[in-house]
């Protein structure tokens, strides 16, 4: 299962973006509300989730998707349902998704050791152990980050890619006329 978790404060395109480009591949796609059903993104635009963190079931994670913004990173860094999941992710070797400032909360894991990891400018002394990156969206083994809200359409289209290969991520990028 995929789950994009979304907590007050979340920015929408960092969000919304994958969502839309994981659901066009195919993927199911659980969007987790973190502090309740229904949370209001970083500019006021409320989103309905499809389950709250308490009701899902993690034995079957296959990405986790952590949108930044603030509060929202705040928000999802201090969930004790949102560790977990982080936790059971990693420990069954999930993929892990992470842009804006939401790759901090992974640094602060101590999941970042040794990885190639790129976050909204500022952040980068929270990437613990990481190596920084040069390109708009980088993944590293289990690991994809990004820069923010502009590099949205590419790290939606990287969860593609990891999850049904770079055939399937290309197509999908010439559907929605994305050009590299």
């Amino acid at each position: 299962m995929i789950y994009v978790c979304l907590a007050e404060g979340f920015e929408e395109t960092e969000a919304i973006t994958p969502i839309d480009l994981l659901r066009r591949a195919g993927a199911q796609v659980t969007v987790v509300g973190v502090t309740g059903k229904t949370v209001t993104g970083s500019h006021g635009i409320p989103v309905v989730a499809d389950k709250e963190i308490g009701e899902i079931d993690d034995s079957d994670v296959e990405l986790v998707v952590l949108p930044g913004g603030m509060p929202g990173t705040l928000n999802l860094e201090n969930s004790e349902g949102v560790q977990r999941l982080i936790d059971t992710a990693a420990r069954q070797g999930a993929l892990l998704g992470a842009i804006c400032a939401a790759p901090s909360i992974l640094g602060h894991k101590g999941l970042l050791n040794g990885k190639t990891a790129v976050c909204f400018p500022g952040f980068e002394k929270d990437l613990t152990g990481a190596v920084p990156g040069t390109e708009e969206t980088v993944r590293d083994g289990n690991i994809i980050t990004s820069r923010g809200a502009g590099s949205a359409v590419s790290f939606g289209l990287k969860l593609v890619e990891a999850l049904y290969g770079e055939k399937q991520a290309e197509e999908l990028g010439k559907t929605i006329q994305w050009r590299r």
